[in-house]
Parts: C-alpha cells; structure tokens; sequence
C-alpha cells in the first residue's frame, strides 16, 4: 500500500510536466440541494476532457525505449492516448468501436495528428478490444490497456492525490464512477479505509455489480453503450483484485434515462458540459443524499466529450424520464369534431411535440401515434382521467422499449 502510494504521488508530480491540476471545485448549487458540502473533481477539465491522459501518461513513461502503442477504446482512453504520442514522439495505432460517437473519433484525430492511425472495428468495446489485442499480437507495439493495466492505475490515482491535496484533508465521501475499474480502484486505493469510496455504474454496463456478486469478473450479457465512457461488459482482473472487498451496498446502478437528467441540469444551470459518464457521480448523490447530509463529499466528473448532436436524444431521455413527456397511441373516431374535441382536453402546460395517424383506412377509428410535453408529471394524471371521462381509448407506450423502439 505504501509503497502505491509514492508511486502515485510520483505519477502525479511527473505529469505536471504535460498538463497542469485539474479544478477542485465547491458546488453552491449542489451543495444546497443536497444539504452537503459537494465539490467537483473537474476531469472534464484535463487538455482530453477526461481523466484518461492520467493513465496513458503514466504508463507511456515507463516505456521509453518503446515507439509504437497500441489500445482500444470508446474514446477518451483513445484522446489521451493519441495526445501523449505526439506530446512523445511515438507511433500510435488506436482501435475504436464504430458505434463511438463521432466528437471522439475527431478529437483523437486531431490530438495525435500524424502520429497514430484509427482503426473503427465492432459495435462494442469488448469486440473493439479483442481486434486491437490481436493486431498486436501479429504486428507488435506495446498494448495500453484502457484500465487492466497496473500503471494505468497508478496513473489514475494521481487523481486521488491532487483531491487531498487540493481539500486539504480526506474527505468524508468519494463518489467514483466506473467503467473497467482503472480510475475507481486506484483511487479507492489511494484512500483505502481513510475515506467511504461509493461507486456507480450504468445500469447498461453493471459490470462491478456483477462481479461483486459472482466473487469474480464476469462478461454481461449485453451492454447499453449509451453511456459510452462507462459500457463495459467485463471489469479488469487487475481493478477488480483491488475492488473485490467492496460493499454491494456502495455499488450503485442508475438507469441510462435519469443520467441524463444531471447532463441536462448541469448544462442548464451550471453551463458544464458532461458525457453521460461524466454526470454519473453527481446524479448518484440523490440516492444518498440523507447519509452525506452535512458532510463533504467529492464527486469526480470523469469526463466532458459530449457530441452535441446528442442532445436531442439526451433531452428526450431526461424528459421522459422525469415524466414530463409522454407518447400514447390514441384510438381517435373518425367522425367530425373529434380532434377538436381531443384538443380541447389538453391543459395549458401541455404541447403536442408529435402526432402522426398510425392507421389512416380505418372507417370507425384511427390509431394515431401521440407525444405530449409538460411542466410537470401531475399534469398527466389529468389529462388521462379526462380523455376516460370523455370515452378516448388510449394506450402508453412511453416504457414499453420494444414498441417506442419501433414508433418514436
């Protein structure tokens, strides 16, 4: 432990030579909601836009006679390592899933300039891995594991060290959000029993949960890759060997859709911008919000490489999740005055955002495919009563994924 710890600290002082501390910040607008004294580890704020140079850069050091590396990535692993082989000088070959989002692909690009090659291989990150593990094999470098990789953890607990430094003491809690373990067992690590270190996944990619559970890594079954930064099937054997004494009670899953409601109020009121991962921290504190009371707590916001033509989607899945929006298929009679009669049901907080006829050769009826946005959840509790109250035979289809998936 001991001996983690100076080569941690070392991590953290040799790549002041790359990029300066990232922002220890005091959130008013949390802190007040929360009833806590919650700062923000910024890793959104690295020169990658997350934590990931960390690593990368530790790792790359200790490897100088090396001039060719290799990793797979969902994108900010890939930045931080295409930023470190032109900062060094060193080839690099970067395989990515195609389902990346395509800000990632363009800033690893532009970070690594002429100095690495992109390879879009697999619409998971697993598959991403095994193609770039092979081609190394076959064609040599040195392979960069995303997070199994020892000096990738110790780079991330670098982390860990400019937050106590930056406090000024431990504090009370550390909210991690986790992936393949790289960043939350290193700093969990670093800390050890100094501190409460609580974890949090997307429900899409629970893979330290399951772990946990087995007692050993296990592959999920499928994985959501909405939450980009955190979609990984199986977690490292290495960061699970440092994370295996964990509670499953600080394991905490959240729903892809109520992330996005922290991205949204985040940007709205903070104006920070986070990827889906990088808001998982902060929106775990509502599912803890009575055990923080009045404590400090440090939550890290791993990441901020949002590509905007997601925020539709962002938007929609925070709406619905909140229960302000809301799509019905409603089965209207084909006589005149019907749609009038329908209109005059909706409240004033309520707007069409879609309607569109379902079955259009129907003589009695017509199913028509309808979306409702309002203020507040409430506001549909009436609205339901009133189109029964009227006789409007009506269906909702907001969480059923099988049929949203193929109408809206």
């Amino acid at each position: 432990m001991t001996d983690f710890m100076t080569r941690a600290r070392a991590a953290q002082e040799a790549m002041r030579q790359v990029f300066p501390v990232t922002p220890l910040q005091r959130n008013v607008h949390l802190s007040e909601r929360f009833g806590a004294d919650i700062w923000l580890k910024r890793e959104d704020l690295s020169p990658v836009r997350s934590y990931k140079i960390r690593g990368a850069f530790n790792a790359m050091r200790k490897q100088p006679d090396q001039d060719l590396f290799v990793c797979a990535s969902a994108g900010n692993h890939a930045q931080g390592v295409a930023f470190m082989c032109k900062h060094l000088g060193v080839k690099g070959v970067i395989f990515m899933p195609v389902t990346t989002p395509q800000q990632k692909i363009h800033k690893t690009r532009t970070f690594g300039g002429d100095q690495v090659e992109i390879h879009l291989i697999g619409d998971y990150f697993d598959d991403c891995l095994a193609a770039a593990k092979a081609w190394c094999a076959e064609k040599g470098g040195h392979f960069l594991s995303p997070f199994d990789d020892e000096d990738v953890i110790e780079g991330q607990a670098s982390l860990a060290v400019e937050i106590e430094q930056q406090l000024g003491q431990v504090p009370d809690h550390v909210v991690l959000p986790v992936g393949g373990g790289g960043m939350s067992s290193g700093v969990a690590t670093w800390f050890g029993d100094r501190t409460h270190c609580l974890f949090v996944e997307p429900a899409g990619g629970a893979c330290l949960r399951a772990a946990l559970a087995a007692g050993h890594p296990v592959t999920l079954d499928h994985v959501d890759t909405f939450v980009d930064g955190a979609a990984v099937g199986r977690i490292g054997e290495k960061t699970f060997d440092l994370l295996r004494n964990v509670h499953l009670s600080d394991v905490h899953v959240l729903p892809e859709d109520r992330i996005c409601t922290t991205m949204i109020e985040m940007l709205n009121i903070e104006g920070i911008v986070l990827e889906p991962a990088g808001a998982l921290a902060i929106e775990a504190v509502e599912d803890i919000q009575s055990f923080v009371r009045g404590r400090t707590v440090v939550c890290v916001t791993s990441g901020g490489n949002f590509d905007f033509e997601r925020l539709p989607e962002v938007k929609e899945r925070a709406q619905r999740y909140s229960g302000v929006k809301k799509y019905f298929i409603l089965r209207l009679p084909q006589r005149p005055g019907a749609l009038k009669e329908f209109l005059g049901i909706l409240g004033p907080d309520d707007d069409i955002a879609r309607f569109e006829y379902m079955k259009k050769s129907a003589r009695n009826f017509g199913s028509v495919l309808i979306g409702i946005e309002t203020s507040k959840p409430e506001n549909f509790v009436r609205l339901f009563a009133h189109l029964e109250d009227a006789g409007f035979t009506y269906t909702d289809i907001t969480n059923d994924e099988t049929l949203a998936q193929f109408v809206i």
